[in-house]
């Protein structure tokens, strides 16, 4: 086996997200093993700051920075574009980036702000990305969720929480979402060599929460296991030997747990994937 400053060594990962928390230590860890790392995120100076850092402790790291809003499918398409322009080849796609708003807030696009940076964003860059990914086998794709998608609930009626809106209720929607997104996403890539996975980091300390007032938002931001901590099972799926060719599963420190249920629903999986065809214009 490579030495951990070699694993990823000639391999180009892309993680959104990746100007704080999980993202960047997972940037931080994949750099570390030799890996050119493509840092999204939507503040060019957080970004920078987060490079920075990076390269402080790894004078030697391969870092690009791509700053994006994802609340805004032209900028995701954007995204897409600018990268293919700069690259042949994706070896791990890491879809990391998140929000929980203060209150609801609708995007750009019209949409439910958690739905659209959470689901929807994810959704097309994934696609967008797909065949330059699928160019790249084996490849894998590795998605953020949350344990707290074992209370979300998706709703086709609703799925914009324009009636009864709950902060953690479209925040459980949206990892839903995640989830049943990665299990249909690996159906849809079986005999390519590319993988498709998730899994929840725990709770930790991070700043996803920044917008959140009372004790809500001082649990996100105080308790919990560090960042480097939460990053383990991200670091695992993108790089270790041990899940080659694994698909289709959902992880919690490092290892394969149970979904809910509800994340089980082929039917559904699909028809969320219809939906989100149609409403990211892809369809």
């Amino acid at each position: 086996m490579a030495s951990e400053g070699a694993l990823m060594r000639g391999k180009v990962c892309m993680i959104t997200g990746a100007s704080s928390g999980i993202g960047k230590e997972t940037a931080k860890a994949l750099a570390r093993m030799g890996a050119t790392v493509v840092m999204v995120g939507k503040s060019s100076e957080r970004g920078e700051g987060a490079k920075r850092e990076i390269l402080t402790q790894f004078p030697n790291a391969s870092l690009e920075l791509m700053a994006v809003d994802f609340s805004t499918l032209e900028a995701v398409r954007g995204l897409a574009s600018d990268f293919t322009s700069r690259h042949q080849e994706l070896h791990v796609l890491m879809n990391n980036a998140g929000t929980i708003p203060a209150k609801r807030e609708v995007s750009t696009d019209g949409f439910e702000m958690q739905f659209a940076v959470n689901h929807l964003a994810p959704f097309l860059l994934t696609n967008l990305l797909l065949d330059v990914i699928k160019l790249s086998a084996p490849a894998r794709i590795v998605n953020t969720s949350s344990g707290i998608h074992n209370r979300g609930k998706i709703d086709f009626d609703n799925l914009q929480a324009e009636r009864g809106y709950s902060l953690f209720g479209a925040y459980g929607r949206s990892k839903l979402a995640n989830v049943l997104f990665t299990y249909e996403l690996a159906q849809r890539l079986k005999g390519t060599g590319v993988t498709a996975n998730c899994f929840t980091p725990g709770m930790t300390k991070t700043d996803l929460g920044r917008h959140i007032r009372g004790p809500s938002g001082f649990f996100f931001r105080h308790m919990g296991k560090s960042q480097e901590e939460g990053a383990r099972t991200a670091v695992y799926l993108a790089s270790s030997p041990e899940v080659e060719g694994v698909t289709g599963k959902y992880f919690s420190n490092c290892r394969e747990v149970q979904s809910s249920n509800s994340s089980h629903d082929e039917g559904l999986a699909k028809r969320l994937w219809e939906v989100s065809e149609r409403l990211t214009g892809l369809s």
